[in-house]
């Protein structure tokens, strides 16, 4: 891509990339799905790495872009090979053709963005404009409950701030499932995605929440203690996710991580549901499915 070229080109140019680029990050989750910076045994992969098409020159085009769209100034190869643990050589090759293509340009033994990155993001941006965010999510979804086996729900919170209520959701192929119907409400304090949302709050909005609601039991097994609900809350702003289990609905295990749009703004939590008698001896691979597809979904819709 050349400065100058007419626009219809560079979104074209822009769509082709994005085509082939952003896939790996929004088709998969998984290992198998994502990137990988392994170069294949095979010698295959030395060779496309020689021609600049591996997995792991991908990977590092795109790293490269993002620390110098972080920077404010131009940025050293001896600095961009730091802060991405690259060979300086192998950043240089890379450099070089991107240069060619005027996406980076060398300022006084430095590297800043060149002007063909900025038509290039401005094609990419006209190209997402044109994707529903809501398709990205809903892929997700189905993602996450075929890996998981089970339901999977979207929670946003209402403008009152009391209850979560469920927008979407994939149900799980097993005869044994969570079901729930779209548009139904639950407490924030009582479910995995209510919790999820809560810990994007302040502690003191979340203590004021929790005053002003005074909690009850839905169950027997329902948490209403304001001390043990804030302890839960902050274990879930630290640790990236929130898991319930029969607090809502007895024999339910919900697991929740939050997902954020290119600005940072909450979109909304991305729920497990599962029986709790087929849960309980696989939390943390639930755990680790959810954020690992939030995680994704977020990436999707631009947040880095």
């Amino acid at each position: 891509m050349r400065p100058g070229l007419p626009a219809e080109r560079v979104l074209a140019y822009a769509e082709g990339l994005a085509g082939k680029v952003f896939p790996a990050f929004c088709e998969g989750s998984s290992s198998e799905g994502r990137l990988s910076a392994k170069v294949r045994k095979d010698g295959s992969g030395a060779e496309a790495e020689r021609r600049g098409g591996s997995p792991q020159s991908v990977t590092r085009v795109i790293r490269l872009l993002e620390a110098l769209c972080a920077s404010s100034d131009p940025v050293s190869l001896a600095d961009l090979s730091r802060r991405l643990a690259t060979p300086k050589s192998s950043l240089a090759a890379l450099l070089r053709g991107l240069a060619d293509e005027h996406i980076v340009t060398a300022a006084e033994g430095a590297w800043r963005l060149g002007p063909g990155a900025f038509g290039l993001g401005s094609a990419l941006s006209e190209a997402r404009r044109r994707l529903h965010s809501s398709d990205l999510v809903r892929e997700g979804m189905r993602r996450l409950a075929e890996r998981s086996g089970e339901t999977v729900l979207l929670a946003i919170g209402d403008p009152e701030g009391d209850w979560v209520t469920y927008v979407d959701l994939v149900e799980s192929r097993n005869v044994v499932r969570y079901s729930v119907s779209i548009g139904d409400r639950r407490p924030f304090y009582a479910t995995a995605g209510g919790r999820a949302l809560l810990s994007a709050h302040p502690p003191a909005e979340v203590k004021a929440y929790l005053r002003r609601i005074a909690p009850q039991p839905l169950v027997a097994t329902t948490e209403v203690d304001t001390a043990a609900l804030v302890a839960a809350i902050e274990q879930a702003r630290l640790e990236g996710y929130a898991q319930t289990v029969d607090q809502a609905a007895e024999g339910v295990t919900g697991t929740a991580a939050i997902v954020r749009d290119a600005p940072g703004r909450v979109v909304g939590a991305l729920v497990i549901a599962a029986p709790s008698a087929r849960a309980q001896d696989r939390l943390g691979e639930l755990a680790s499915l959810v954020l690992e597809e939030a995680e994704v979904i977020s990436r999707c819709l631009g947040f880095r």
